[in-house]
C-alpha cells in the first residue's frame, strides 16, 4: 500500500476548457456542465495549464465561498506517460510540515521544535516557510550543531523532458528569498527545498533560460553554503507520497 503523506478529499474529473485572470479555470465535468473552478496557483502555471487536458477538482462545503471548485491536478503527457501534477500550491507546505514532523530527510540531521512562517530578513518583512530548532534535551558538540535551520519550500511543476525546473518564469521574489538565505550564513543553515510536484521527474536544476539571474544567485548561494533539497513526490488523485531527492544539476 502506497504512504500517502497526503490523502487528498473526494475528487471530481473533468477537463480544462482554459485558466484565466490567474485565479479562474473554466473546467467542463464528466456530466457536461461547466464550471468555474478557483487556481490557487498564480504564477504562469508553464506546461501545466493546456487546455483539453484532464483535471480533478475538490470541492469545498463552504456556502459563503464563490468558488466552491479548487483545482488541484492537471494531467501531463511530457515524458510520453500520463502523469498527475499537483497545481494547488497552498499543498506542498503542508505535506512538508507532515514530512519534517516524521524526520523524512536525514540530511537534515537532528532538530527539535518546527515552526512556520517565522520573520526573518534584514527589513523583517519576510516570512521562511519553516524554522528547525535545536533540540533542547541535546549538548551539541560544536556551535554549527546547534544553529538554527531557515527551510524555504518551491512548489516545482515546470520541466524540460525529465529535469524538473525552477523557476518557470522570472521571479523577483525567488531572487529575494536566495538573497535573504545567503544571509543568514553561516550563522544559521539555510535550506531551499525544491517540491517537485509530479512523478515523472528524475532530476533537478534551476531553470536558467526563464530566470538567469535566478540561477546566478542559486549558484552562488550554494557556494556559500546553502542546502539544496530537490524532493520527487509521486501525485495522483488518492494523495501525494514521497519518491526521494533528485539529483542536482548546475552545469
Amino acid at each position: 500500500m502506497t504512504d500517502w503523506f497526503y490523502s487528498y478529499p473526494s475528487l471530481y474529473p473533468g477537463i480544462l476548457l482554459k485558466r484565466y485572470k490567474r485565479f479562474l479555470a473554466d473546467v467542463e465535468m464528466v456530466s457536461g456542465e461547466v464550471v468555474t473552478a478557483h487556481c490557487p496557483n498564480t504564477g504562469p502555471m508553464t506546461g501545466v495549464c493546456t487546455p483539453g487536458s484532464p483535471v480533478q477538482l475538490s470541492l469545498s462545503n463552504n456556502p459563503q465561498r464563490k468558488l466552491p471548485y479548487t483545482l488541484e491536478l492537471i494531467q501531463v503527457n511530457d515524458n510520453q506517460e500520463p502523469t498527475w501534477v499537483g497545481v494547488n500550491t497552498a499543498l506542498p507546505n503542508k505535506v512538508v510540515k507532515s514530512a519534517l514532523e516524521q524526520y523524512l530527510f536525514p540530511k537534515l540531521g537532528n532538530y527539535g521544535q518546527i515552526k512556520s512562517e517565522v520573520v526573518y530578513g534584514e527589513d523583517r518583512k519576510s516570512r521562511v516557510d519553516f524554522c528547525l530548532y535545536p533540540p533542547e534535551d541535546e549538548i551539541p558538540h560544536s556551535a554549527l550543531e546547534n544553529r538554527k535551520i531557515y527551510l524555504e519550500v518551491k512548489n516545482t511543476t515546470y520541466c524540460h523532458g525529465k529535469l524538473a525546473l525552477f523557476p518557470d518564469t522570472e521571479t523577483t521574489r525567488g531572487q529575494k528569498h536566495l538573497r535573504e538565505l545567503m544571509a543568514l550564513l553561516p550563522t544559521s543553515r539555510a535550506v531551499m527545498f525544491y517540491f517537485i510536484n509530479r512523478g515523472d521527474c528524475t532530476e533537478f536544476a534551476p531553470g536558467d533560460s526563464t530566470d538567469p539571474l535566478y540561477g546566478k544567485l542559486l549558484r552562488e548561494a550554494i557556494a556559500l553554503g546553502l542546502e539544496v533539497l530537490p524532493c520527487r513526490f509521486h501525485v495522483s488523485p488518492m494523495g501525494i507520497s514521497y519518491l526521494g531527492l533528485a539529483p542536482l544539476r548546475l552545469k
